[in-house]
């Protein structure tokens, strides 16, 4: 059983530090800095045997140097971005089966806030590490890659086990709801879901992990194949990729 702990950095960004304390082995994900990451781990006297970026913005790799430098530790990356993060020693890629932190992980691609994006999944934890991809209520802006190709990603997440613990890259929770309430003001579940989220906020806590069952009900970028919601929101197209760029869209100018 891993332990999972979440560490705030830059202004909302998440990076989270897995502890396998049976294999005594500790593996960081998205360093976007190092100093928070170097603190915690003087506190609990670890060493970092693993760095893993889901893709290359510096806000998830700013700290690799540092941490790599001071750890020797490895730093694992996507294939797709050995052009745009340095000193990679293991690539990975779609599907493939790797251990992290000990413990067996599947690599799910999902290009479409950058090509090279990947997310991982830990079945035996159930839980998912979404990066910038799945977000609380949101996904991420569609900047390299096609809204077809987001829209896809997002099925592959969407298709995950519903009790799977999703961890997102940012706390980005907050506006994604205000957004949500806005689109889709009378699903029931969406407010209760929010009212928490609102709870939560006020006190300065993580709304992370999020469990992806309920978001399969209440976040509107995983719904654009939902007649009823397409429908309710005036959206014409029968097609899901044209509903998730129109509402992908809305989200950008919201």
């Amino acid at each position: 059983m891993l332990s999972i702990n979440i560490i705030k950095a830059l202004s909302d960004n998440y990076i989270y530090l897995l502890r396998n304390e049976s294999k005594n082995i500790t593996t960081v994900i998205d360093p976007g800095e190092s100093e928070p990451v170097l603190e915690y781990l003087n506190q609990k006297g670890w060493h970092l045997d693993e760095i893993i970026n889901t893709h290359h913005h510096n806000d998830h790799i700013g700290g690799n140097y540092k941490l790599k430098e001071i750890y020797k530790s490895k730093l694992i990356a996507p294939l797709y971005d050995k052009h745009r993060i340095e000193d990679i020693d293991t690539f990975i890629s779609d599907n493939d089966e790797i251990d992290i932190a000990g413990v067996k992980t599947k690599v799910i691609h999902t290009p479409g806030h950058t090509l090279g994006h990947i997310c991982l999944y830990l079945e035996d934890e159930k839980c998912l590490f979404s990066g910038d991809t799945l977000f609380y209520l949101g996904c991420g802006r569609v900047f390299e890659g096609s809204m077809t190709q987001m829209w896809s990603s997002l099925l592959k997440l969407r298709s995950l086990p519903d009790d799977t613990l999703v961890y997102c890259g940012h706390e980005y929770t907050l506006s994604n709801a205000n957004f949500s309430n806005f689109i889709d003001p009378e699903n029931e579940l969406l407010k209760i879901a929010s009212q928490k989220i609102i709870e939560k906020r006020n006190q300065n806590i993580a709304t992370i992990p999020f469990e992806l069952g309920a978001e399969k009900n209440i976040n509107p970028f995983l719904r654009a194949d939902d007649k009823n919601f397409t429908n309710s929101i005036g959206l014409k197209s029968s097609i899901p990729s044209e509903c998730f760029s129109i509402i992908r869209k809305q989200k950008d100018n919201f």
